[in-house]
């Protein structure tokens, strides 16, 4: 996963999503849920790559950062909830997925039971 229209078609197939372009500068794409409008991948081209900031378990976000060296703080973002994944094929497909699954769950909208 490399592109823009890559990630934005990864992230329509997740139930209930769609894309949003709110912003005057059109290099922010932001991928929200139908049900709450929450954000849970902002996709932007920065340095000659496309970035996604998404939101990660604080337990993990160090994890993924030691161990990625394209795994980066959020940028423009809470450091400490959200991260920055350079798309520069050097982090495996499936780690892109869990995390972006990861975000997608992190700001879904949470039922309370009766």
């Amino acid at each position: 996963m490399k592109t823009r229209k890559e990630v934005i078609e990864y992230c329509l197939n997740l139930e209930n999503t769609y894309e949003d372009y709110p912003f005057n500068d059109k290099n922010w794409t932001l991928m929200r849920h139908k049900e709450n409008n929450k954000v849970f991948a902002w996709i932007f081209k920065k340095e000659d790559h496309i970035w996604i900031n998404l939101k990660c378990e604080p337990d993990w976000l160090d994890f993924y950062r030691q161990n990625y060296s394209s795994i980066v703080p959020a940028f423009h973002f809470n450091k400490d909830h959200w991260n920055s994944i350079i798309l520069d094929g050097t982090i495996p497909e499936g780690i892109i997925y869990d995390l972006i699954g990861r975000s997608y769950h992190l700001t879904k909208q949470k039922y309370k039971a009766r």
